[in-house]
């Protein structure tokens, strides 16, 4: 059987982790996933009956792969992105994860034939498992990310599925009041600076509430993460709505796998980043190494719960495992 490898992981710090295991019996999606045979070509007149249909991740492969030959990718990417991106919850929000990397790699590494396969690989997942949330979130209010984090409330059956439980966020009260709470700014760099600030909060609410789900809460900030990535390959007018999906998901994730009650995180006043990131490596596992990675990046002198948050993740993948 082929198959086809998640490689989501990019901690610019010399590390990646590979996904090897099956399905999930805790999150119903699997790491290793069958690749299905071609059915049919993806054409820019009929694209849209294919998007979000996992069986036609080959077909989209094929499209985007010739499309990377036929246009710049920047140019790709910002015809993409806006259709993309109100999919951002498909496949527990690997696939924007992915594009994330794949963009960042092209940024920071340059341009080449490997990297560019690499995208169109992603923008092919991306399409092939888009997922919009069962109802629009426009945020419009004053809070802050933090302020907005806060005061979610949590759906009522926690041990499902991420599709199972973005069903249940339409009726899970003041969910969708709490998410459009979010003040988006107006401002370029204040977009920026709020995307990087939902990055941050959700990396700090993982020490208190990752205990809910160790594996799926990272996604809350691994997934505004990418998208902060990509912020710099994008045209201006999307980044004040990319800035509100990043939130929606972030949101979503926190929604359904946050627990419900704090639990205090390991002290780090002791540990360096640098021996926390040892660890991570140490530990194999590629959520922990992405965890591990934004934390460092987040952490701020004499502010050690982002530090803690990284040690909570080592320990709670490793029960979860």
């Amino acid at each position: 059987m082929e198959t086809e490898t998640e490689t989501d992981t990019d901690t610019g710090r010399g590390e990646r982790g590979e996904r090897s295991e099956g399905r999930c019996p805790r999150t119903g999606w699997g790491k290793l996933e069958s690749v299905p045979r071609a059915r049919a070509r993806i054409t820019d007149a009929n694209w849209r009956e294919a998007l979000g249909d996992a069986s036609r991740v080959t077909d989209w492969t094929a499209y985007f792969t010739h499309q990377v030959t036929e246009r710049p990718w920047r140019e790709l990417l910002a015809d993409w992105w806006p259709r993309l991106l109100p999919g951002i919850a498909g496949a527990a929000t690997h696939p924007v994860i992915r594009v994330g990397h794949a963009v960042r790699s092209l940024l920071t590494e340059g341009e080449d034939t490997a990297r560019t396969a690499e995208f169109a690989h992603a923008l092919g997942y991306w399409a092939a498992r888009h997922l919009p949330l069962p109802t629009a979130v426009r945020p419009a209010g004053g809070a802050t990310p933090s302020e907005a984090l806060s005061a979610l409330p949590r759906i009522a059956d926690q041990h499902v599925t991420p599709e199972h439980g973005y069903a249940q966020l339409p009726h899970t009260p003041d969910w969708l009041r709490t998410t459009e709470s979010l003040r988006i700014p107006d401002d370029l760099e204040a977009v920026r600076e709020g995307l990087s600030a939902l990055v941050r909060a959700a990396t700090l609410n993982y020490a208190d509430y990752g205990h809910g789900n160790g594996i799926m809460l990272v996604h809350a900030a691994t997934a505004p993460n990418a998208v902060l990535r990509t912020l710099p390959a994008l045209p201006h007018e999307l980044w004040a709505s990319s800035f509100a999906m990043a939130w929606a998901a972030t949101s979503a994730v926190t929604a359904i796998y946050a627990a419900d009650t704090p639990r205090p995180a390991p002290h780090a006043g002791s540990v360096t980043p640098g021996e926390i990131f040892e660890r991570a490596v140490a530990h194999g596992n590629e959520h922990a190494i992405k965890f591990a990675d934004i934390a460092l990046d987040v952490s701020e002198d004499g502010d050690t719960r982002a530090l803690s948050a990284a040690l909570n993740a080592l320990a709670l993948i490793n029960e979860d495992d």
